[in-house]
């Protein structure tokens, strides 16, 4: 049928391109191979099946590729030649445009979002779909980095303090939803500085993971720890004697008072709370005793348990006076790690089930790995020439009792 006039023209455009969302991908899949073809001929000196004094080299068939643009993905056939020197200046730009997609997927699902919501931003963007899996694969090229910063060598003098917690995240594994744990490690160095130390998965929280966990930390190089603070998890009191012989222990006092808290009801909670802040702001551990004592006291009527559970277990809080006053502050809790606790909860709970625990590891490592080198090259986190200072002090020796004549 002829078409008479520029209208008739343009309206028979739009639809062919509106009846056959292929057409434009066609035309281009079509451009590209003869652009393919062409540069061939010119690597070769000559076309196929030509004959001259020019030709370098042959053919050797051709091998798939395949490239996705905004037309849809396209299936390519690129010339080979027999020693293997042609290599196409067109995959160039996609090449780049590859590395910028996988950057990109990969600071999304750092950021927090999903693996679903990653595959509907790049099919709007790229015009082509990937699937859930496929993303997941795209992000795993993170994995050597993260596991090579994971396994790095601990090179301080010496970690004089560490902290150990541990929190949990939902995951699939064998179809099922279940709650992934995440130790994390963190010390304070020779020089005041922290770092995030240990990033591990567990499957559980027990004296053999937290084993495996402080094992592999002696191996990378820790050394010189003298206070770990942490919870009252008995498999990690245990884990610490074993592997930190001479070090001191602190049960987190926050973790204290929330329990000790639990015990009453609401209405005693605000005397509760104002009475152990007496005893942990005290300037000695004589002084904390002493008020302990008498909260003890003026409990034990009303509430019983809360007094037993002082007189059991308030020792285990108190660790931090054997340390310069101005680090107690510092080193009497767990809450050095609540920054990166809100940060992960902040971008997981955007996630909310992960496919797999690989998945939390991956995420939580590439989270610590930003947080610990704003550590080390941020300001001191303690002054420690009171820690030190104390160390090099000399011991008075002992008076010697001697026997009458």
């Amino acid at each position: 049928m002829a078409v008479g006039n520029g209208t008739d023209r343009v309206g028979l455009a739009q639809a062919i391109l509106l009846d056959d969302p292929d057409f434009l991908r066609g035309i281009v899949e079509r451009t590209l191979q003869a652009i393919l073809e062409e540069e061939m001929t010119a690597h070769l000196g000559a076309a196929r099946y030509e004959r001259g004094e020019g030709r370098t080299g042959y053919r050797n068939g051709h091998k798939p590729r395949t490239v996705t643009t905004r037309v849809g993905t396209l299936e390519l056939r690129v010339p080979q030649d027999r020693d293997g020197t042609f290599s196409s200046a067109l995959f160039a730009r996609y090449q780049r445009s590859d590395q910028a997609l996988v950057t990109t997927l990969m600071e999304l699902y750092l950021q927090g979002v999903s693996t679903r919501k990653v595959a509907a931003i790049t099919e709007e963007l790229c015009g082509t779909g990937f699937s859930k899996s496929q993303v997941s694969a795209l992000v795993g090229r993170l994995d050597p980095e993260l596991k090579a910063w994971r396994e790095r060598p601990l090179t301080a003098a010496a970690y004089p303090y560490l902290t150990v917690d541990a929190r949990y995240e939902h995951a699939r594994v064998d179809g099922r939803v279940v709650s992934a744990g995440v130790l994390v490690v963190a010390g304070v160095r020779d020089d005041g500085r922290r770092e995030l130390s240990a990033i591990a998965a567990a499957d559980t929280e027990s004296e053999a993971t937290y084993h495996d966990l402080f094992t592999r930390l002696k191996a990378r190089g820790l050394r010189g720890v003298e206070l770990v603070t942490s919870d009252d998890h008995q498999g990690l009191k245990a884990a610490i004697a074993r592997h930190f012989h001479g070090a001191s222990w602190q049960r987190c006092q926050v973790h204290f008072g929330r329990n000790l808290r639990g015990m009453v009801g609401s209405k005693h909670r605000g005397r509760l709370s104002e009475d152990l802040r007496g005893i942990f702001a005290a300037a000695s551990a004589v002084q904390a005793r002493a008020a302990a004592r008498a909260c003890t006291a003026s409990w034990k009527a009303s509430h019983p348990q809360v007094a037993a559970k002082l007189e059991e277990d308030l020792e285990d809080c108190l660790a931090c006076y054997e340390f310069p006053a101005a680090h107690r502050v510092r080193i009497r809790t767990t809450n050095g790690l609540e920054r990166l606790n809100q940060e992960l909860k902040r971008r997981t709970r955007v996630v909310r089930i992960f496919p797999n625990r690989a998945a939390v590891e991956r995420l939580v490592t590439a989270l610590a790995m930003e947080q610990s080198e704003e550590w080390v090259s941020g300001r001191r986190y303690l002054n420690m020439d009171p820690f030190w200072d104390d160390r090099r002090r000399p011991v008075a020796p002992a008076p010697v009792a001697y026997a009458a004549a």
